[in-house]
């Protein structure tokens, strides 16, 4: 399961979402599509909530949620408990959401990013440890 990464976006993402999971596939990960499957306009929640099962149920290990700026998907995908999906448009911001935040699921901006970028932060996002300690407290706080 360490190797399996759930990704879903709504329309404004597929483009960024099928670059990535081909990218994703030549690095060595099963990757689970979740839709959309096309440019028609979808409804953005339908995708985070898919991902977010997957992570969920143990099917996988890490998400990646896309839409056009990042917000709405990750809300939606931080509505489910045990969820920490973290927007990310910097590999620094994805190595801190992962090191100090332990997040499982990676939101990414599709209209505010290029793709060199978004495999960037999703490298960063998939190769950074957890460092608990002082921050597996905060993130205990996180669930009420």
């Amino acid at each position: 399961m360490s190797r399996v990464v759930a990704i879903g976006s709504d329309h404004a993402g597929f483009e960024l979402k099928e670059s990535l999971i081909t990218y994703l596939e030549s690095k060595g990960y099963k990757v689970m599509d979740q839709g959309c499957f096309d440019k028609e306009s979808v409804d953005y929640p339908d995708f985070g909530h898919l991902v977010s099962a997957a992570i969920i149920n143990h099917v996988a290990k890490f998400g990646i949620v896309i839409c056009g700026s990042g917000n709405g998907i990750a809300i939606s995908a931080n509505r489910h408990a045990g969820i920490r999906c973290a927007l990310c448009w910097t590999p620094e911001i994805a190595s801190l959401a992962r090191s100090h935040n332990d997040a499982n699921v990676l939101s990414l901006p599709a209209r505010f990013i290029d793709e060199s970028m978004a495999k960037s932060i999703v490298d960063t996002f998939l190769l950074k440890d957890f460092e608990g300690g002082r921050h597996q407290r905060r993130v205990d706080k996180i669930e009420i």
